[in-house]
């Protein structure tokens, strides 16, 4: 085999110690090549989780770079055709360029083994990753900086290392176009091949996804309501209904990405898991909670609760109950979760119960920014969908019409700025049943019509949507399993014959 590009030997250091070279397997980084120059479907053995970058000669980064570009656009990529897109000048031992290129096309392995080659290289460019974040921590806690206190240290350290445990990570700078246009494309392509043509992830209801296309990677989603409106049923009516779907599907790069649904982080902190669970397991089996908690079930309701949870026991549905977490607490919870089990969506129950940081205890409004911010920050981060349920003021109540607006977001402007989704959960049902005249009387009737026409029905207001239409979704309601459904319309019903 030709001699490697470059050497990276040991030096010493004066006192006779050595010093570690970085890991590297040149001779692998060769072989792959070789391969790929050969065979130019090598490449697509492994183009699905090895970059340029996981290369440790630099020569090496920019024949692959150069020969998936060619090999992409339907060209071949061989010693000949590469020869020109490289430095013509520089030399490799006693080798020009195009001599080095011959001799790898010359001593190349089979593209059976290319797969082998590549995994080779990409664990060892993980280990010189893991050796810069190491060095990294090791040298902040020597240094001790004032600004930075132990805590932010380790906080730092486990989204760097979330982020390396990310295959094809994008990890900030500049990212060019193409990239960008071929990652959009991907997305559009994966939305034909899904059912229903969502982009996002579906929410198990047909008319919300139809005007949201799903829940989008990256997004932050804020549902908000007044007491009573049923904005928590809803959000654990999604959450089971993504966990349900959920389809894993297997990577070439060895990980697993949901093929339908997903895995759903319910952080939940008003209520207990027992109660979250309680309520979940009422919407399914239709049985009410009230009943569940107080034991007031039949034998056969006994049975069938039995067999819904059994049904429900592999659902990938994880419920964190702690009140009162910090928005720093959440993200790293976040990120362990989808490093060790996979996340797909995260809903928080709710907003306005979460702290932030000790530099903006005591001012509430700033405090509810830093929280709005580093969700949308870590939706990002974990190109993850986050649905954040918020309380509204009372302000909805002094008006005629309660539905509610922008405005009426509880303490902080921050939520409709940072949101790229806002929803409004509103229930006529709820402020007309406190409305009831006295039985008997003309007002009665009047009331009893309108009240007919909206039982059972609510309101989901898409008052801010940052990449489509704003308006109305009808919903059903049924306050006793505390369960919304899509509402039947003539497209759904089946054919009637008269």
């Amino acid at each position: 085999m030709a001699e490697p590009a470059r050497h990276l030997q040991a030096v010493d250091g004066g006192s006779g110690d050595n010093y570690r070279q970085a890991p590297n397997n040149i001779e692998a980084e060769q072989a792959l090549l070789g391969a790929i120059l050969v065979n130019n479907d090598a490449f697509y053995r492994v183009s699905d989780f090895l970059k340029p970058v996981h290369f440790h000669d630099p020569l090496h980064r920019k024949i692959y770079e150069v020969a998936g570009e060619l090999i992409r656009m339907g060209k071949s990529a061989n010693p000949v055709t590469l020869k020109t897109f490289l430095p013509a000048d520089q030399s490799i031992g006693d080798m020009t360029v195009s001599q080095y290129l011959a001799r790898l096309a010359a001593e190349a392995i089979t593209i059976i083994n290319a797969e082998d080659y590549g995994r080779g290289i990409y664990d060892l460019a993980t280990r010189r990753a893991l050796i810069g974040i190491g060095e990294g921590m090791v040298n902040t806690a020597f240094d001790a900086p004032v600004d930075a206190p132990p805590q932010q240290q380790i906080e730092d350290a486990e989204r760097r290392l979330f982020e390396l445990a990310e295959t094809g990570r994008y990890d900030g700078g500049f990212e060019a176009f193409s990239d960008a246009l071929a990652t959009a494309i991907d997305m559009a392509g994966a939305a034909y091949q899904r059912d229903g043509h969502l982009s996002g992830i579906s929410t198990g209801f047909i008319d919300i996804d139809r005007k949201l296309g799903g829940l989008q990677p990256s997004d932050l989603v804020i549902l908000a309501g007044r007491p009573a409106m049923g904005k928590t049923s809803l959000a654990t009516n999604i959450a089971h209904n993504i966990a349900a779907a959920y389809e894993p599907a297997p990577q070439a790069d060895g990980s697993v990405k949901p093929a339908q649904g997903g895995v759903v982080g319910f952080f939940s902190l008003e209520m207990s898991s027992e109660q979250l669970a309680t309520r979940i397991i009422s919407e399914q089996a239709r049985i009410s909670s009230s009943k569940i908690r107080r034991g007031e079930i039949t034998e056969a309701d006994f049975d069938k609760l039995i067999a819904c949870s059994q049904m429900m026991q592999r659902t990938p549905l994880y419920i964190d109950q702690t009140g009162g977490i910090s928005i720093a607490a959440l993200a790293a919870r976040a990120r362990r979760l989808k490093r060790q089990r996979g996340l797909d969506v995260i809903v928080i129950d709710y907003l306005q119960l979460m702290q932030g940081t000790a530099k903006s205890a005591g001012n509430r409004v700033q405090e509810l920014t830093e929280i709005t911010t580093g969700l949308k920050a870590l939706a990002k981060e974990l190109n993850t969908p986050i649905i954040a349920l918020s309380q509204l003021s009372r302000q909805v109540e002094s008006r005629d019409d309660k539905r509610p607006q922008l405005s009426d977001l509880r303490e902080s402007g921050s939520i409709e700025q940072d949101a790229d989704v806002v929803l409004f959960v509103y229930r006529d049902e709820y402020y007309m049943q406190n409305k009831e005249p006295e039985f008997g009387t003309p007002e009665h009737e009047d009331w009893q019509q309108k009240f007919d026409r909206v039982r059972g029905k609510a309101e989901l207001i898409i008052a801010k949507q940052r990449h489509g239409p704003t308006g109305t979704v009808d919903l059903g309601f049924e306050g006793e399993f505390t369960k919304f459904s899509d509402l039947a319309d003539e497209e759904r019903l089946p054919e009637r014959f008269e």
